[in-house]
């Protein structure tokens, strides 16, 4: 695009909404061109026109579709952005939110990205032009659009699932670094050595990233490192998990443990081995991370990691029903605890 305006962001204590106005005097236009350009309305040249959608997407202006509407110029509506609907870990999330929100009158509006930084973007566009009276979304890192954007919404923002980061506001979830010290720290009590790890859309899922970050540190601090990794881009699935335990053990057959970075495929892994006869966790110890319900019904209980979902959803929608934690409005930083579960895969002296 031609012509980058100076672009000034209102200081983020004032948590004020932008207006047309702050976009006018970032572009150099008028408000009522603006208004066309943002409105797709009227002759606008295309300079112009570049200039101001530019001018609005560095501020993170969104504009208001109930203005003139309402008296409040919001909406009982909460805003909730997840990656996957797919994924078993999310659906919890969503009815630990819609419990707590079932007496405030607040209403909450589900928007999926697939993992997609640009997805992300798009959907908080549309969910802030309607001005909810919060938003609950999943992960730290987002696009430099749409962190401006909820930066200067002037509504609640809980960033949930994640701790490992600076937060725009709010922010509820665990340390998955944490979570992968500790996961590395288990295995090696239990006299485990040559460790492999399977894992699942490494580029774009952030939190399995650091808990692989993680897992690698507490392996280093006892001098090992990981012996096989692989890693693939589709959904979580069990037939997935199968495949790539079978692939891993063909591979590196001198493997006593395989780490995997949710409970999906380490279910598919428990499977294999069962199938195939292999000694589990005598020969081979295995375990997943999010504790999901569909572990209880295996042959073996899959050692794991409870990431407390439900409580992550609850909380964050207590902060944005107004009912604080630490007697702060805004800026609150939860972080809770998970629990490894050693179930049936993992040694015990």
């Amino acid at each position: 695009m031609r012509g980058s305006p100076t672009v000034s962001l209102p200081p983020k204590e004032s948590r004020r909404p932008l207006t047309l106005r702050d976009v006018s005097e970032a572009s150099g236009v008028s408000e009522m061109t603006v208004s066309r350009v943002l409105r797709n309305r009227g002759d606008v040249s295309e300079a112009t026109r570049e200039k101001v959608l530019l001018a609005a997407k560095t501020l993170g202006y969104v504009p208001n579709k109930i203005a003139g509407a309402l008296a409040s110029q919001r909406v009982n509506l909460v805003g909730v952005v997840i990656p996957s609907l797919s994924n078993l870990v999310f659906p919890e999330v969503l009815s630990g939110i819609s419990a707590e929100l079932e007496d405030t009158g607040l209403q909450p509006v589900v928007g999926v990205t697939n993992y997609l930084p640009e997805k992300e973007e798009a959907v908080l566009y549309e969910m802030l032009s309607w001005r909810p009276s919060g938003i609950i979304l999943a992960g730290l890192e987002h696009t430099e659009a749409a962190r401006a954007m909820m930066v200067n919404s002037g509504i609640p923002i809980v960033e949930i699932m994640d701790v490992d980061g600076a937060g725009v506001d709010s922010v509820v979830g665990i340390s998955h670094r944490r979570a992968g010290r500790q996961m590395a720290e288990a295995i090696i009590a239990a006299g485990y050595r040559k460790i492999g790890f399977l894992g699942t859309k490494m580029p774009l899922d952030h939190r399995a990233r650091k808990r692989l970050e993680g897992f690698e540190e507490g392996l280093a601090a006892a001098g090992l490192t990981i012996a096989d990794k692989d890693f693939y881009s589709g959904g979580s699935a069990l037939k997935k998990g199968r495949e790539m335990t079978e692939a891993m053990l063909a591979r590196t057959p001198d493997l006593d443990f395989i780490y995997y970075s949710n409970d999906m495929i380490g279910a598919g892994g428990l499977l294999y081995c069962l199938e195939q006869g292999i000694d589990v966790p005598g020969r081979l110890g295995l375990a997943g991370f999010n504790g999901v319900e569909l572990l209880q019904g295996l042959p073996r209980r899959l050692a794991t990691m409870d990431s407390c979902r439900r409580e992550i959803g609850r909380k964050a929608a207590e902060i944005i029903a107004g009912r604080p934690h630490q007697g702060l409005i805004g800026g609150e930083v939860i972080e809770l605890e998970p629990i490894i579960e050693l179930g049936d895969t993992i040694r015990t002296a």
